[in-house]
């Protein structure tokens, strides 16, 4: 599998960093930390992500 770093990633020190991969079709996407890639991933369905990246986009920014 192929993990994407995203264009969001970044702050000091690079300390917000997420990567996306996708799984098998069956499975959906993986999201984890760039800066710990053997510490497992969150699996998501593709409803459940694109139900994240919704309210992600709702948010206030910070």
């Amino acid at each position: 599998m192929k993990w994407r770093k995203s264009s969001f990633s970044g702050g000091a020190d690079d300390q917000h960093c997420a990567q996306l991969g996708r799984l098998a079709p069956e499975v959906g996407i993986g999201v984890r930390d760039s800066k710990n890639p053997g510490g497992g991933h969150l699996t998501l369905t593709s409803t459940e992500f694109a139900a994240l990246l919704t309210r992600i986009k709702r948010a206030p920014a910070p």
